[in-house]
């Protein structure tokens, strides 16, 4: 391939890969990861509440990685509720799952970033050693693609195995029970989706500019091995 489009190619590869950690960064700050909606069971059993009576014993929840709100709806109109995971829900989340994905989340924001350079580096540099040629550019993405998988993962389980809103939701709650009624995942969630996919169409640019995976083996003499075999 001529040089040109492979420059076009990393270009395009690396802001790809720095606007995802530029949309990583931004999801991790905002309450949009769950929306959802919680019924007043204690209240609706009171009363006897269904079909359109039930609508004032639905209150809304929606949260992110560090806080988020809910107002809660007991039949007398409803009640807003901010609140924060840190430190006031630690001790009824799954602390350790909620860390790692910050954690990871932080970890594929380095790695978009570091991506990105070195897939301008690539672009607009000369022929480089290993870590700085497409064995390099390969493993940023994977990493990346990687991280955001987990953290989708993680995040799922925390969500519906664990089941975080109601947990939540019934917080501080002494007399009246919430359950989830409806929930679902929001546009920062969707965004890391988005992040993963993007890592890895990286990864099918890499290859269409003509670079063999790093574990492909050579068409030629089997005898050249080496950084002879990783310079372009």
């Amino acid at each position: 391939m001529p040089a040109q489009q492979k420059k076009l190619i990393f270009c395009i590869a690396g802001v790809l890969s720095f606007a995802c950690a530029l949309g990583t960064a931004a999801a991790i700050g905002t309450q949009l990861w769950v929306r959802g909606t919680i019924l007043c069971t204690t209240g609706a059993v009171l009363v006897n509440a269904t079909g359109p009576e039930l609508h004032k014993f639905i209150g809304e929840i929606q949260y992110g990685l560090f806080s988020g709100q809910r107002v809660r709806q007991c039949g007398l109109g409803g009640r807003p509720f901010q609140f924060s995971f840190f430190p006031d829900l630690l001790k009824i989340i799954p602390a350790s799952i909620h860390v790692s994905v910050i954690l990871f989340c932080t970890v594929l924001i380095v790695f978009a970033l570091v991506g990105a350079g070195f897939f301008m580096l690539n672009a607009f540099g000369s022929p480089y050693e290993t870590l700085h040629g497409p064995v390099g550019l390969y493993l940023w993405s994977f990493i990346a693609c990687s991280c955001g998988c987990l953290i989708m993962i993680l995040f799922s389980s925390e969500v519906k195995i664990h089941h975080l809103s109601e947990k939540i939701a019934n917080f501080k709650e002494g007399t009246f029970t919430f359950k989830t009624h409806s929930e679902k995942f929001a546009n920062s969630f969707w965004t890391i989706l988005v992040c993963s996919l993007v890592h890895f169409l990286n990864a099918l640019l890499i290859r269409f500019a003509g670079f063999e995976f790093p574990f492909s083996k050579s068409k030629d003499s089997g005898t050249i091995t080496g950084a002879v075999d990783l310079m372009y």
